[in-house]
């Protein structure tokens, strides 16, 4: 009598087509680690994540936390609205959903969950901004029929509370205490190079200050732990609203984390992100993320609806 085979088909089947769907994934991975080429197997969390999905037959839906709003500096954006930068990597973020679709026929979906509002105050940009950016992105959905993409924000919870109520409320509900956080710069390399990031945003952010840099370092390296709180406490607002969902960062990321850091589009810093900077357009056919300064240097600067866009390298 042949052996009867342990294998379950149905999970050999939601195993493969998940390490399909994280396989679309890995060439876009924003990660800081100088290891090999990462495989499937490296993320059992995603993995885990993805088989929610999978083994019931429904459309995955990833949750990415970004696109706040644009940076305050003028030596990095063109202004206060999405540009190319946003709709360039909007039609990347729909165009790996429809992917997946390609590899799993229920599909998948991204939610874009507009941070800004949740510490708008903390990087000195007004909320009326952070809203012009939020709807422009609604809008630059609906124009490029990005059809598996949606916004969620800080509108979307707390009734019509003020903003500044909200942020209480949120950071008062979810968020770690400044000395959890310290706690984990010292002992994890990944938290301490996202606090130094942060603080360094921050410090070339402040367009206003008439202190000493010294004095402005200090309060930013203050206020970067203010930004990680309102991160970690929106991440925890989201999985309370988004329950079951794969989730992605912007931010680099090591094998094994609970979120996926992606890679929206190419820049020589991994931190580097279309709100910071500006999309050139290179004369072979490239873009690449970089300061409004540094792109002043090496293009033209191209309108688009009647808005400065990106720039054109000459």
């Amino acid at each position: 009598m042949p052996p009867v085979s342990t294998i379950d088909p149905l999970a050999a089947t939601v195993e493969r087509t998940c390490a399909a769907v994280l396989d679309l994934l890995l060439p876009h991975r924003r990660a800081t680690d100088p290891q090999p080429r990462a495989v499937a197997a490296d993320f059992p969390e995603q993995l885990g994540q993805l088989a929610r999905f999978v083994a019931a037959g429904e459309e995955i839906v990833f949750t990415l936390p970004g696109f706040p709003c644009k940076s305050p500096s003028p030596a990095k954006v063109l202004g206060h609205l999405p540009d190319e930068g946003e709709r360039l990597s909007l039609t990347f973020l729909n165009e790996l959903c429809a992917a997946v679709g390609e590899v799993y026929r229920p599909g998948a979906r991204m939610v874009i969950c507009s941070d800004g509002h949740i510490f708008g105050d903390l990087i000195r940009v007004p909320d009326h901004h952070i809203d012009a950016y939020s709807d422009e992105l609604a809008a630059m959905i609906r124009r490029e029929k990005l059809d598996r993409l949606s916004v969620f924000d800080l509108r979307n919870v707390l009734g019509a509370l003020p903003y500044d109520e909200k942020r209480a409320h949120v950071h008062a509900r979810y968020a770690p205490t400044v000395e959890e956080l310290r706690a984990e710069a010292r002992a994890d390399e990944g938290a301490r190079a996202l606090y130094l990031g942060i603080t360094r945003f921050l410090t070339e952010d402040t367009v206003d200050f008439t202190g000493t840099r010294s004095a402005l370092q200090r309060e930013c390296r203050r206020r970067a732990y203010g930004v990680i709180q309102r991160s970690r406490a929106w991440g925890d607002l989201i999985a309370e609203h988004h329950p079951r969902t794969v989730r992605l960062s912007i931010h680099p990321q090591p094998r094994g984390a609970a979120k996926f850091g992606i890679r929206l589009l190419d820049a020589e810093d991994a931190w580097t992100t279309p709100w910071h900077s500006v999309v050139v357009h290179r004369a072979d056919g490239g873009r690449q993320l970089m300061r409004r300064a540094d792109a002043e240097q090496c293009g033209r600067v191209v309108l688009r609806d009647g808005r400065p866009s990106h720039f054109e390298a000459g």
